[in-house]
C-alpha cells in the first residue's frame, strides 16, 4: 500500500520529518483559523449589532459545549489514531473495518451527543450562575445549536480519517466554503431578520450540514483504502474496541478539562456581562494561537500512529523533536502577537470599552505563556499516538483540571480576584506538561522493549 500512496497523502515513515510536519500541520491550522474567523465573526455581529448581553451569551457558551461533546469528539481522536495505525501496518482491511466503524461511531454519537445538549443546556447554564439578562439568550443559542450535532460529529470524523491518512487539504477546502456561508447567514439572519443569537445558531447548523455533506462524499467517492460504502456501515468488535480504548479516556481528559474551564467561567459569570463580554473576546482570540499548536499535537499523534504501525520506533523521538519546537515558535510568536495587539483587536468585538480591562487582564496569563500549554498537548499526543491513551486522561485530569477545581474552591475564594482566576492557567500548564513528558519517556521505552520481543 505504501507503494501506491497519492499525491494527496504523506509519507510518514520515510525519509525527512521536519518538512513533513509542517506540510501536514499548516493546512490543519489554516483550517482551525478559518473556523475560529468564523465563530468570531459570529461574536462580533453579535457584540455589534445586539449587544453585550449577546455577546455574552453566545462566547460564554464554549465551555459547557466543550464539556458535553468532548467525549465523543475524543472517539473521533480514536478513530483517527487507529486508522493511521492500519495503514502503517499496510492493513488494507484493518483500514477498511476501521472507516466504516468511525462514520458509524459519528452517526450514533451525534445523535446521543444532541440530544443530551439540547435538553440539559439551560440546566447546566442556570448551574454555572449565568446571569439572568444573559441566561434565556444562552439557553436559545445552545438549543438551535445542539440540534446540528450529529452533522459537527460526521464533519469531524470524517476530517480525522483523511487527515490519518495525510490528506488535511480537502477538509480546509470543506471548512473554506462552508465558513463562508455561515458569516453569510449569520449577516443575513441577525442583521436583516434581526434573529439575534438564535441566527448565529442557525447559521452555525446549516453551515456544518454542508461541510459535514461535503466529506461524508470524499469518502464516498475516494479511489483510496479509506473509500466509504454506506452498506458496509457497521461497527467491526476490534476496531470499535481500540477506537474506544483510545478515544474515551482522551474525551474523558478534554470533558475534565471543559469541567474545570466551567467552574472557571462560573467564577468569571458573578462579575457581570461586561467581564463576561471582555473574556469572550479575549478566549476567542486565544483561539487562534491554542488551534495553530493543536494542528503541531495532532501531527505528532498521526506521525507517531503510523510508524508505530510500521514498527519504526525509531523515528518517535526525531517526531517528538520536531513538534515540540514547532509548537513552541508558534506559541511564543502567535501568543506574543496577540498580546501587544490586545487593544484593536479586542475593540474588534465591541465599540463598549468597558470591555477591554477584563480582556487585557486575562492576555498577560494566557497570551504569553502559550507556548507552555502547545508543549503540554505535543508530550500527550505523543504518548496517545504510541497507543497510550490512559496515561495522558489521568495526568491531565489531575495535573490540569483537578488542580483548577482546587484553586478556585481555596486560593480563589480565600482572594476572590480575576488575577487569582487567571492565574491557574500558566500553573498548571508547567505541572502538567513536566509530568507529560516524564510519561512519555516512560511510554516509548516500554513500546521499544515491546517490540523488540514482538
Amino acid at each position: 500500500m505504501r507503494q501506491g500512496i497519492r499525491s494527496r497523502e504523506i509519507d510518514m515513515i520515510n525519509g525527512p520529518l521536519a518538512g513533513k510536519v509542517l506540510l501536514f500541520s499548516l493546512p490543519l491550522m489554516l483550517s482551525g483559523i478559518l473556523q475560529l474567523l468564523y465563530n468570531a465573526a459570529d461574536i462580533v455581529i453579535v457584540g455589534r449589532y445586539c449587544g453585550n448581553a449577546s455577546l455574552a451569551a453566545v462566547g460564554s457558551t464554549g465551555a459547557l459545549v466543550n464539556m458535553i461533546i468532548n467525549v465523543f469528539m475524543g472517539l473521533s481522536v480514536g478513530a483517527g489514531v487507529t486508522v493511521a495505525n492500519r495503514i502503517g501496518a499496510g492493513d488494507r482491511q484493518g483500514v477498511h473495518r476501521a472507516v466504516h466503524t468511525a462514520v458509524t461511531v459519528s452517526f450514533l454519537s451525534g445523535l446521543i451527543c444532541g440530544a443530551v445538549g439540547f435538553f440539559c443546556s439551560r440546566t447546566l447554564l442556570t448551574w454555572m450562575g449565568t446571569p439572568g439578562d444573559v441566561l434565556p439568550l444562552s439557553a436559545l443559542y445552545l438549543k438551535i445549536y445542539f440540534v446540528g450535532m450529529p452533522a459537527i460529529m460526521a464533519y469531524n470524523f470524517g476530517a480525522a480519517i483523511l487527515r490519518a491518512m495525510g490528506d488535511t487539504l480537502r477538509p480546509l477546502y470543506f471548512l473554506a466554503v462552508s465558513g463562508l456561508i455561515n458569516v453569510g447567514l449569520n449577516l443575513l439572519f441577525v442583521r436583516v431578520f434581526h434573529l439575534n443569537v438564535a441566527g448565529v445558531a442557525l447559521a452555525t447548523i446549516l453551515s456544518q450540514v454542508l461541510s459535514a455533506a461535503l466529506v461524508l462524499l470524499c469518502l464516498l467517492h475516494s479511489d483510496s483504502v479509506c473509500r466509504l460504502t454506506l452498506r458496509e456501515l457497521r461497527l467491526h468488535k476490534r476496531e470499535l474496541r481500540e477506537i474506544v480504548r483510545i478515544g474515551v479516556p482522551a474525551g474523558i481528559q478534554a470533558s475534565m478539562f471543559s469541567i474545570s474551564n466551567v467552574i472557571i467561567q462560573s467564577s468569571i459569570n458573578a462579575y457581570g456581562s461586561v467581564v463576561m463580554a471582555g473574556n469572550a473576546a479575549c478566549s476567542s482570540l486565544e483561539g487562534f494561537t491554542y488551534t495553530s499548536m493543536n494542528a503541531v499535537s495532532q501531527a505528532a499523534v498521526t506521525f507517531t500512529s503510523q510508524n508505530v504501525g510500521a514498527k519504526r520506533p525509531e523515528r518517535i523521538s526525531r517526531v517528538f523533536g520536531v513538534t515540540a519546537l514547532t509548537v513552541s515558535v508558534i506559541g511564543a510568536v502567535m501568543g506574543g502577537l496577540t498580546f501587544l495587539l490586545r487593544v484593536p483587536l479586542l475593540g474588534l468585538y465591541s465599540a463598549d470599552p468597558a470591555i477591554l480591562p477584563a480582556g487585557a487582564l486575562r492576555m498577560h496569563f494566557i497570551c504569553l505563556p502559550y507556548f507552555l500549554c502547545g508543549l503540554q498537548e505535543v508530550t500527550g499526543g505523543m504518548s496517545r499516538g504510541m497507543g497510550q491513551s490512559t496515561v495522558p486522561m489521568i495526568v491531565t485530569i489531575f495535573g490540569t483540571c483537578l488542580l483548577r477545581v482546587v484553586w478556585i474552591a481555596t486560593v480563589y475564594r480565600a482572594n476572590p480576584t480575576l488575577f487569582m482566576i487567571y492565574i491557574t492557567y500558566p500553573i498548571s500548564w508547567i505541572i502538567t506538561g513536566s509530568v507529560h513528558l516524564l510519561c512519555y519517556h516512560v511510554v516509548k521505552k516500554r513500546l521499544i522493549r515491546r517490540m523488540a520481543f514482538s
